[in-house]
Formats: C-alpha cells, sequence, structure tokens
C-alpha cells in the first residue's frame, strides 16, 4: 500500500484556512476558541465547522490545536469543547497536556504536539502505546535520529519543514513567566528570546553591545523531503498560526510544487493524502514573504551559524548591494527589480536593521522615501514586495480543481448526465426531456461539451467529455447547464457523504513510562496528567514551572542553541580558537533582565538561568 504524504499549513482563522486549501494543504491546523498555544489566533466553533465542511470536500483534513497545559478548574470546560469539535466533524487534536488522556472524550485522533518534547525514541513509542495517533517531533532533531524513532515505532510523524523556530527546547521556556508571568505554555508567550542584550563575560567585560543574542534565523528544510520522507515523515508542517494570508499561501504552494515533483519520481511507494489540483497566477519563493534569513537547524547536524542577531524582523528577499547614493535616489544591483510601494531593509554600521520605503522606482534608480545614509556596498533587501502581496492577495491566484469526467447519455424517457471525480464517486442527473433530432440533422455534440466544460467557480474541471446518442439529439443550452450544475452540486454532497475520518477509541493503559522521575519541565499542572503518569509507573512528579516558580533563582531555558558556538569558542566545533576562550560564567543583560548561561557540552545544549541561580562551571570536555 503506497504511503500518504502531506502538507500541513496553519490557520490562524478560517479565511486563512481557505487560502490554504486552495493553494495545495493536505489538511490544516487552526486554533479552537481556547486553550491554544497562540492566545491571538483562537476561533469560534462555526468557523471550525464551516472550515472542516470546505477542507472535507477536497479530502484536506483539519486539526484543532489545544496544546496549551491545563489547571484543574479548566478540564471540564475543554472536554465539553473537544466533543463539540468531534460532532463538527474535526480530524484530530494536537495536544501537549498528557491529564487530556484522562478525560471521557469522543473517539477523536490525538496528535501530541511538539511541546511535548519529542525526541526521544522510547518516549515517542510509549506515547504511541498510550493510543496517540501521531507525533510532531521536536525541531532539533538530525536525520540519523528521526530514522531511529521511526524505526522503534510505526507511529504517524510529523516535522516541521518551513517558519519561524523557537530557541529552546519547544514546551521547555519558561522565559515568558519569569519575566511577567506570561506563560508560553498557556499561550501567552512574551518573545523574550527576540529582544536585544548585552553578552557580558565573567570578568564582568562586554563583549556585544545591544544583540538580538537569541533570535535565531527561520526554518527551511524544503530540499530535505526526499531525505525526510525516507527516514519516515509522513507530514510537513508549516509554522505561522499568526501568519497572514500571503505568508502562508506563497509557503503552501513552493511546497505543493516541491513535493508534486517527489511524488511523480517517487509515485511507486507514495501518494498525495488529498485530492484536486492546484494552479497559480505567482511564482512562489520563501524569501517574498516574512523571513528572518534560513537555517536546515540540525536536520543535517551542527554546521554553520544559526543566530539572526541583527534584528528579529523580517529580512525578507535579497536584491544586491547599494552601489552609490546620487542625489535623492540610490543605484542598487538588480534595482530593476524593486517596484514602487517596496519595503527594503540593510544593516547600518551599528549593526541595527533599518528600513526605508520605495517612493519611486524607475530604471534601477531607488528613490526612498526617507534618504538615508548608506555605505556603498551595504547589502539590501526586500521585506515587502508590494506587487507580489498584490498578486497574491487575489482570490483566484491559487485555485483548486479536483478532475472530473462527463459522459451525456440518452434514456428512455430522456438524457442523463454522469460525473465520476478522481476518487471514483459518481453523481448521475436525469432529465425527463422529449427526444426531437436537431433540425439541420447535424450534430451539436461541440457545443454541448463547450457549455458542459464551463465548470465556472465549482471545486472541478470536466477533463474528459463523452456524449453518447444514437441520434443527433437537440436539447436546449439552458437544459445541459442545468444538468452540469446539478451533477456537480450533487457531487459535492455525495463526497462529504463518503469522506472518511480515522476515528480512535483511547483506552486506559498502564504500561511504564521511560521515566520514574518527571521535573517541572514535564509540564504537569492537573490532577488528572498527574494521575496519568503515576498509572504509567512515575513515582515522582514535580509541579509546572508555573505553579512552583522560584524567582530569580530558576533554570528557564534549555537549547541546542549555543551561542559560544556562534562566537566560534566552542571547544568541540573551534578547537583552533582556545587560546582565546572566553571567561565564564556569560551573562545576558537587558535593562533589569539578566540571565546566566551554563553550557553543557556532552549533549552539546545551553542552559538559562536567572541571575541569581548558583551552578558549577563544567570543564570542556573536547580537549
Amino acid at each position: 500500500m503506497k504511503k500518504k504524504i502531506e502538507i500541513l499549513a496553519p490557520a490562524k482563522d478560517l479565511i486563512t484556512g481557505i487560502a490554504a486549501i486552495n493553494a495545495g494543504a493536505d489538511a490544516v491546523y487552526i486554533g479552537a476558541p481556547q486553550f491554544g498555544a497562540r492566545s491571538n489566533a483562537h476561533n469560534p466553533i462555526e468557523d471550525v465547522a464551516e472550515l472542516v465542511k470546505y477542507a472535507h470536500l477536497y479530502n484536506v483534513q483539519v486539526f484543532v490545536v489545544i496544546n496549551t497545559i491545563l489547571y484543574d478548574d479548566e478540564l471540564e470546560t475543554c472536554r465539553k469543547m473537544i466533543w463539540k469539535l468531534y460532532e463538527i466533524g474535526v480530524d484530530a487534536l494536537i495536544i501537549q497536556d498528557m491529564g487530556l488522556l484522562e478525560l471521557d472524550l469522543p473517539p477523536i485522533a490525538l496528535h501530541a504536539s511538539t511541546q511535548s518534547n519529542n525526541r526521544d525514541p522510547k518516549k515517542i513509542k510509549f506515547l504511541a502505546d498510550a493510543g496517540i495517533q501521531r507525533v510532531v517531533l521536536a525541531r532539533e532533531l538530525n536525520l540519523h535520529q528521526i530514522k531511529e524513532i521511526s524505526q522503534e515505532t510505526d507511529v504517524e510523524l510529523e516535522f516541521f519543514v518551513t517558519g519561524a523556530l523557537c530557541v529552546s527546547f519547544s514546551g521547555n521556556c519558561y522565559m515568558s513567566v519569569a519575566n511577567g508571568e506570561r506563560s508560553a505554555n498557556r499561550g501567552s508567550c512574551a518573545q523574550n528570546c527576540r529582544l536585544p542584550y548585552n553578552l557580558i563575560d565573567g570578568n564582568g567585560d562586554t563583549l556585544i553591545r545591544n544583540s538580538h543574542l537569541l533570535s535565531i534565523k527561520d526554518f527551511d528544510v524544503s530540499n530535505q523531503i526526499p531525505n525526510l520522507v525516507e527516514a519516515g515523515i509522513c507530514s510537513f508542517k508549516i509554522e505561522g498560526r499568526l501568519k497572514d494570508v500571503v505568508y502562508v499561501k506563497n509557503n503552501v504552494s513552493f511546497l505543493r510544487k516541491k513535493l508534486d515533483a517527489f511524488l511523480a519520481e517517487n509515485s511507486d511507494k507514495y501518494i498525495k493524502s488529498s485530492s484536486g489540483t492546484c494552479t497559480y497566477t505567482f511564482d512562489s519563493a520563501l524569501d517574498r514573504t516574512f523571513n528572518r534569513g534560513y537555517t536546515d537547524y540540525f536536520v543535517n547536524e551542527r554546521h554553520q551559524s544559526i543566530g539572526s542577531w541583527e534584528s528579529p524582523k523580517s529580512k525578507g528577499q535579497y536584491i544586491g548591494k547599494l552601489i552609490k547614493t546620487v542625489g535623492n535616489s540610490y543605484i542598487i544591483e538588480n534595482g530593476e527589480m524593486l517596484n514602487n510601494g517596496d519595503g527594503l531593509c540593510f544593516i547600518n554600521e551599528n549593526k541595527e536593521a533599518e528600513g526605508i520605503y520605495v517612493n519611486k522606482a524607475e530604471n534601477g534608480v531607488v528613490t526612498p522615501n526617507v534618504l538615508k545614509e548608506i555605505a556603498a556596498g551595504t547589502e539590501i533587501y526586500r521585506n515587502n514586495d508590494a506587487a507580489f502581496i498584490r498578486l497574491v492577495e487575489r482570490e483566484d491566484s491559487a485555485v483548486r480543481k479536483i478532475s472530473t469526467s462527463l459522459v451525456l447519455k440518452e434514456t428512455e424517457t430522456g438524457f442523463e448526465l454522469i460525473a465520476t471525480d478522481e476518487d471514483g464517486n459518481i453523481s448521475t442527473v436525469r432529465l425527463d426531456h422529449p427526444k426531437e433530432e436537431t433540425k439541420t440533422g447535424d450534430s451539436l455534440t461541440e457545443n454541448f461539451k463547450v457549455n458542459l466544460a464551463k465548470t465556472g467557480f465549482t471545486p472541478y474541471t470536466a477533463d474528459e467529455i463523452t456524449i453518447e446518442f444514437s441520434k443527433n439529439w437537440f436539447l436546449p443550452i439552458s437544459k445541459i447547464n442545468e444538468m452540469r450544475r446539478n451533477v456537480y452540486e450533487q457531487l459535492s454532497e455525495i463526497r462529504l457523504a463518503s469522506y472518511v475520518r480515522h476515528e480512535h477509541q483511547l483506552e486506559k493503559t498502564s504500561h511504564p513510562y521511560p521515566e520514574t522521575h518527571l521535573d517541572f519541565t514535564y509540564n504537569v499542572s492537573n490532577k488528572y496528567a498527574r494521575a496519568f503518569y503515576e498509572r504509567h509507573g512515575v513515582t515522582e512528579i514535580e509541579k509546572a514551572f508555573e505553579l512552583q516558580w522560584d524567582p530569580g533563582k530558576s533554570r528557564v531555558m534549555t537549547t541546542k542553541y549555543c551561542i559560544k558556538y556562534e562566537l566560534e569558542r566552542c571547544p568541540k566545533y573551534h578547537r583552533e580558537n582556545m587560546d582565546q576562550k572566553v571567561k565564564e560564567p556569560l551573562v545576558l543583560k537587558q535593562g533589569e533582565l539578566e540571565y546566566k548561561l551554563k553550557f553543557n557540552c556532552k549533549p552539546c545544549e545551553m542552559e538559562i538561568w536567572e541571575k541569581d541561580a548558583e551552578f558549577e562551571i563544567e570543564e570542556d570536555h573536547f580537549h
């Protein structure tokens, strides 16, 4: 049996969800009215229901995100909401809190969110054995580790393919809580990682000033799709539930073309997981919408700098270097690419990102809204592509159609039109109508075909039309149009009625969890999550950070990202620079905020602690 491979797109709302489907998404994930990790992307049940109906017409799945940790007094509200989501046809829930597995739930598929920090093969197998149908893998994994997980269990594996990166192991960032009681695990991340910091060494000397030292580039492993499929990934997820329609359509269409090319080359093993074919009026390119520059992170091991220190804002598409300033205008390499209204970005001499708007672009000469002093040779980026945005925003810039064949036949009492779609669904409509031959005796076959092909705003194309008449019958064009309209309306009803949702009823399990002691990073915040782990053999369970935070002394982040590596002072990768070792502890300072950095070289991880924390500085392990 061929394995289905999908593109999973984000939707902050109904309109974005429909746009993602039209651009080629095989599945869409969207926030519910409550309990999603993006508090600004909640949606009413009615909108989710409408998205489900639109999606299922194309065999596209809809996943609803309920990936916050829950408190005891929220569990019943959440349970009732889950039943409503099941009743409107939602395909699966993306969850973080294991307490949900203890509730009286409908037979709806559950996916373990990346917030569950899914990077250990044994823990992922545990989740699968507990009834989780899909696991969203941690973004820090490499191809070898993904393959290892895939060999451990046959649970579906999902992996991010493009979009912003969370610098912390997902679900294990507590900076927001520690600095203002806004919990990322409760949907209110304050994005402290995108702030500018000073880096101070153990002697009190400032090594770097006012740099976004925890801000990292965006993710792009689209060129790794073949390797990731081979490693076991079945779903490629685009990050961005707060992103706009243009970003979503651009990312989905870009990946659709990439994945379709791969599927065409490997049609003996893999297949698309939804229906329809897309056409576009624009040429997608990831760098034409929001991005901070791109990294493949750790998919191919640690091999490059991943920081985006100058600015956490969108860098955009590289245009070229500034050649010179003439009067009130700039001459820029490839300046003919620019249009009136574009936004440009450059890094100034203080290593800060600055922006200007293009008032007028003509023959490579760019007149800005404000003339700023920019040194010759400065790299210029376009982070607001006005013409591209206008083009992609149009509703008809991405159109998705399901292929059908039509057969028009005669019957004893008139005529019938049969539509068969690409999935084998059949719709038949009959018309009782007197059978009269054409007055001229000529065939109207070509006329009939022209009108039957006019599928207009329906989700269908008529790619093959056959007329099976024994004589040259006459039929008014109005009747042909009526039959075409009715056969397609009925086909849509048939497609929705025949849609099969994969359901799974949870059963209580008691197989042992791989750990017996859980610290605060397991985010246990309610009695049911505690009961779940206890039943699976866990004997000691710390409360979630939000329920036991020790101000000033806590570890607020663990990350694979490493500032010593970025500074080329890593004892493993930059041994040649070890005569220039930095004095630890390194400290990040931003106003009143102050953090100490701890480097764990064996697992190749960095920890961030509050200023009053005490810990031993490890000796480098790679002399």
